[in-house]
């Protein structure tokens, strides 16, 4: 429902100022970081961290969501333990307080006594947000609500928030790391199928005041259900840096030949050579590398580039179920890769569309919920059919060649 909708765009923004008012002070931020339990671990990096940040965003989070739907709190499933340890050895488990003095109490738990800091915190995760958007308030849709499921990643790209650059220049509108790659994701699913139908990224880090330091962030949403496909107004800067290829795709003439090097895609840092290779074929100078799997989907949401595409199997649905909501909402999608590349288009299969209700059969730990096929995320369907065909061909051809 709409509702819902709009208080999970009202607790993204809250989320946001606890992620920029953990930035703001280096002294405390180091004290955040706590490194994950193996099992938690995510393999694509040698040491992953969470942060009491992160923690903090997907209790508020939940709790929020439970004070105004109650029997929610249940369906929102998240990447983070709430559980610390500190330095006494002591185990604890973060959950917001009624009052902000409890609060504060708790949180000195966590860091060690540090007072001052937890007031800091707590003040921020008590104080109200307000939240509107026009397009939003002029909708009334009405979902059950006992058929959503919600998944969760309160801060993405948690790398970069650490390291806390501010100052990489983007290469057209595309930042490759930094502080811009930070995501807070909330994607909203039906239960029974697996459907994505809501999502929110916000981007707490988009600009820097120099003067104060202070950063203003961006929200994007996206509602998809039935016969209802909204999505958020795109910021005017939002320059479209995809419109050469999906206008050529309209016109709907030439040869696939003609097409090749209009596409653009982003992709991981650590992407297969083999699919560089093809890619370089397929859009000539037109690939770009970024940080953040929540980030990189946005980049299509923008309009940006045209293809997110990820071959490994370390994404996770809470990674991707908030831009494909919203990829629905315009039309577009995220597929499964390796799905994609064993279809036959000639069998008149659908897509293989990601769903977010069923864990993998036989994984462990985070793995029960990883994107074992890897990903391509589009906006537009006709697009992503002339894409795969020109993929496929050249990843024969990269083949030939080795």
């Amino acid at each position: 429902m709409s509702a819902i909708l709009r208080e999970l765009l009202r607790v993204s923004e809250k989320a946001a100022n606890i992620a920029r008012a953990c930035r703001q002070q280096e002294a405390l931020f180091q004290l955040l970081i706590e490194e994950k339990k193996e099992g938690d671990k995510n393999k694509k990096f040698a040491v992953d961290f969470k942060t009491l940040a992160d923690v903090l965003v997907q209790e508020v989070i939940k709790q929020n969501m439970e004070n105004k739907f109650p029997g929610l709190e249940k369906k929102i499933f998240g990447e983070e333990s709430n559980e610390f340890t500190n330095a006494l050895g002591e185990k604890i488990i973060l959950r917001l307080c009624p009052t902000e003095e409890e609060t504060v109490e708790l949180l000195s738990k966590v860091l060690n006594g540090n007072k001052l800091a937890s007031e800091a915190l707590a003040k921020v995760v008590h104080q109200d947000v307000a939240f509107t958007d026009p397009t939003l308030d002029s909708m009334e849709i009405n979902i059950p609500q006992d058929i959503l499921g919600i998944w969760v990643d309160p801060i993405d790209s948690t790398y970069q928030y650490i390291k806390g650059s501010a100052d990489i220049e983007s290469n057209q509108g595309i930042f490759p790391s930094g502080l811009q790659c930070v995501t807070i994701l909330i994607g909203v699913y039906d239960i029974q199928t697996g459907v994505p139908l809501m999502g929110v990224i916000n981007q707490p880090f988009v600009s820097q005041d120099l003067n104060t330091l202070r950063w203003k962030g961006q929200c994007y949403w996206g509602l998809s259900y039935m016969e209802t496909q909204i999505y958020s107004p795109q910021p005017p800067n939002s320059k479209k840096y995809s419109s050469d290829t999906q206008s050529q795709l309209t016109a709907n003439t030439g040869s696939e030949a003609e097409f090749s090097r209009l596409f653009s895609a982003v992709i991981s840092t650590s992407e297969k050579e083999t699919i560089k290779a093809a890619l370089s074929r397929v859009c000539g100078e037109r690939v770009f590398s970024a940080a953040g799997a929540g980030y990189k989907s946005l980049c299509v949401v923008q309009g940006l580039v045209d293809i997110y595409i990820f071959s490994e199997d370390t994404t996770f649905k809470w990674d991707s179920c908030a831009a494909h909501a919203i990829l629905r909402a315009m039309g577009g999608g995220m597929v499964d890769l390796k799905e994609c590349l064993e279809r036959n288009p000639e069998a008149g299969l659908d897509l293989p569309q990601l769903v977010y209700h069923m864990e993998n059969e036989g994984a462990t730990g985070v793995d029960r919920w990883a994107n074992k096929g890897g990903l391509i995320a589009y906006r537009s369907r006709k697009q992503l059919e002339m894409f795969l065909s020109l993929l496929i061909q050249n990843l024969a051809a990269v083949d030939t060649h080795t």
